[in-house]
């Protein structure tokens, strides 16, 4: 049996000019959990981005790492930063094999960053990745659509209802929000 390293759930969200992010705590490997409490959100730029991770940890550091110098070089260009990002992960001989992705959330725009070249910017400004991913952005699509909950709010339920749906995703849920 493979021991695949699975974790993770995050969703970004801009409602009502408010920006949260929100990911679960659970890390596992193969079928059982490791870690109840671990945070794969982070607030960078000075509290004005804010960055979620899937995948492998270590790649994932790797990455945010490199996410917050583009933001530095390009003075909080998040548009710039995310697409020079991918430039690279995708050119780069080294970052080329790092398995990850990064949910980014600035206070008015969202982006999915693959190693593939993906730079994602959906209409709605949701993002989600990760196992639970795809049953968080359902639920987050019907909370701004049936709800008047903010957009933490939205973020910290859409991951309650991935919890209770996926199993690589648990309800120990963190938010992080621009001020």
């Amino acid at each position: 049996m493979e021991r695949k390293i699975r974790s993770t759930t995050i969703l970004g969200i801009v409602h009502k000019g408010k920006a949260a992010i929100a990911g679960d705590g659970q890390v596992t490997l193969g079928n059982t959990v490791m870690k109840h409490n671990s945070m794969k959100i982070r607030k960078l730029y000075n509290g004005k981005v804010l960055c979620g991770f899937a995948g492998s940890a270590a790649d994932a550091f790797t990455l945010l790492g490199r996410f917050e110098e583009k933001l530095e070089q390009y003075r909080g260009n998040v548009n710039r930063a995310v697409v020079e990002l991918a430039t690279d992960w995708r050119t780069d001989k080294f970052l080329r094999k790092l398995e990850a992705m990064l949910a980014v959330v600035s206070e008015d725009k969202t982006f999915v960053v693959s190693g593939t070249g993906d730079v994602i910017e959906p209409d709605d400004n949701i993002v989600a990745i990760g196992s639970g991913g795809m049953y968080a952005l359902a639920a987050a699509k019907m909370l701004v659509k049936y709800s008047d909950l903010s957009a933490e709010e939205i973020a910290k339920e859409a991951l309650k209802t991935a919890a209770d749906i996926c199993i690589y995703t648990n309800d120990k849920v963190n938010v992080e929000t621009i001020d």
